[in-house]
């Protein structure tokens, strides 16, 4: 039985893990660092076509799905989006934190996560088919089967949950990186930068969101 988040509420919207001590989303309008990191970061959405593939370390609230899933739905065909979450949320506190961004359609989202049973969980957001995959993603990734063509690297601060930012995890992520395959995170932590780097992505740091003055891009030659 996978376990669930147990979370706090700072200011009544924001969710902060209890384990990491750390916000789901950026108390500087989450959405908004959303777009600016995870899509932005990526070049989505002019990257989108039939078949392209996105993979994330950290489901969360699913506030990033469900801000593709606006942008991906000008996209022709269908795009595959895999999540790996060690600690999903309840889905009441999921509901409860996507209240704070009523422009997006957070419905359809809850109702397919009302229910995640067992270590996969599969369903269809508009176009987008969505795989989440629960567990330590340090045991769950090298394992997985599929290659994407862009990685949201979103887990909680690397200072406070580094475990899922070391560099052999780092390397499990470009070995499941299609060619010229791209990754996009809000954090710019050397050793961040520096396993990515070495696992052989061309690592480059961007202007961050909001109060953050770096985040960190690359692409897989």
């Amino acid at each position: 039985m996978t376990p669930q988040a147990e979370i706090d509420w700072r200011d009544t919207i924001i969710p902060v893990s209890r384990r990491f001590d750390d916000p789901y989303f950026s108390v500087a309008d989450g959405l908004a660092e959303t777009r600016h990191v995870f899509l932005t970061g990526n070049g989505l959405p002019h990257r989108l076509r039939d078949g392209f593939h996105i993979a994330e370390l950290g489901f969360g609230t699913g506030l990033n799905l469900l801000a593709l899933a606006e942008i991906a739905a000008a996209t022709p065909g269908t795009l595959h989006f895999t999540s790996f979450e060690a600690y999903p949320l309840a889905a009441p506190d999921m509901a409860r934190a996507l209240a704070a961004f009523p422009a997006l359609d957070a419905g359809p989202l809850l109702a397919a996560c009302a229910d995640m049973p067992g270590a996969r969980h599969h369903f269809t957001l508009h176009n987008i088919q969505v795989t989440l995959i629960f567990g330590d993603a340090r045991a769950t990734l090298p394992l997985w089967e599929g290659r994407a063509d862009a990685w949201f690297l979103d887990g909680f601060s690397p200072a406070k949950n580094p475990e899922l930012w070391q560099p052999d995890l780092m390397d499990h992520v470009a070995r499941h990186t299609a060619p010229q395959g791209s990754f996009a995170t809000y954090t710019a932590a050397g050793f961040v930068r520096a396993g990515l780097a070495q696992a052989g992505f061309t690592v480059t740091r961007q202007p961050g969101h909001g109060r953050k003055r770096h985040m960190t891009t690359g692409v897989l030659p």
